[in-house]
């Protein structure tokens, strides 16, 4: 079921999400609301579990057919996710579904590893560059109660985002 997207200022946006104990019918529920709730909406490339109101450590990615892709793993949900590895850096433009009106300049790291669960409850680990690395990072500060704008280094380097079209 597609949700609505909590905008910032919203407290769960800002607070740390909880760890998953047990895989279960109710996470699952979550994991595929987060799905929905990106196909649905339009140039959306993740969502993290706090962005739809459940304070929990579960978001899902999918960069395939954007520009900037270049490697690609498909739909990824991932539960408990955790940086394991990270290398290089590099500055992109960033925008969220919870701070629809801006976009900022991030350094984000450029090659990463994620390790976390699947919704069936194995272990995953994940090794990405580019766009996807970058996707997976802001969805990961989201479980840390951070937001894109949290990262940029200056308030020159936010933009007020041309044309957003939440659907």
């Amino acid at each position: 079921m597609k949700r609505d997207v909590v905008l910032a200022p919203a407290p769960v946006l800002s607070a740390p999400a909880a760890a998953i104990e047990v895989v279960d019918d109710h996470v699952r529920s979550v994991c595929s609301d987060l799905l929905d709730t990106m196909r649905a909406t339009a140039h959306s490339v993740g969502v993290a579990a706090p962005q739809i109101g459940v304070p929990l450590r579960i978001c899902c990615v999918d960069v395939t057919g954007h520009p900037k892709t270049r490697t690609c793993h498909g739909e990824l949900v991932i539960v408990n996710p955790r940086l394991v590895v990270s290398a290089g850096t590099a500055r992109g433009r960033e925008g969220c579904m919870s701070v629809p009106d801006l976009t900022g300049d991030v350094t984000r790291a450029e090659q990463i590893t994620v390790a976390g669960l699947t919704p069936a409850g194995t272990e995953i680990e994940i090794h990405t560059d580019d766009f996807e690395a970058r996707a997976l990072q802001h969805e990961l500060d989201h479980l840390d109660g951070l937001l894109f704008v949290d990262r940029v280094a200056s308030a020159r380097h936010l933009h007020t985002r041309r044309v957003y079209r939440p659907d």
